[in-house]
């Protein structure tokens, strides 16, 4: 009797382990149809990029760089006429 019941726990055991392994793949299956489809409602929401945001954060600067310089121009040429 001790070795047939030996026998039901190692079935239950590699039984549980397959179990295991199978939920695991899964899981896997799962979170790549989930980053597929995340990924692909990202892209259909139309995002700028990183690259895209540090471009238009560099022209920003360098606009109201000019415009301050702009500012001091022409209150020099104010202050010169008046």
């Amino acid at each position: 009797m001790t070795q047939s019941s030996n026998r039901i726990f190692d079935e239950l055991a590699r039984l549980a382990t397959d179990a295991a392994g199978a939920a695991q793949g899964v899981r896997r299956e799962v979170e790549t149809v989930m980053r597929t489809q995340i990924e692909r409602l990202i892209k259909d929401m139309d995002i700028a990029t990183r690259e895209e945001v540090e471009v238009l954060r560099e022209m920003v600067v360098a606009a109201r760089e000019e415009n301050e310089r702009l500012e001091a121009r022409i209150k020099a040429l104010e202050e010169k006429q008046g």
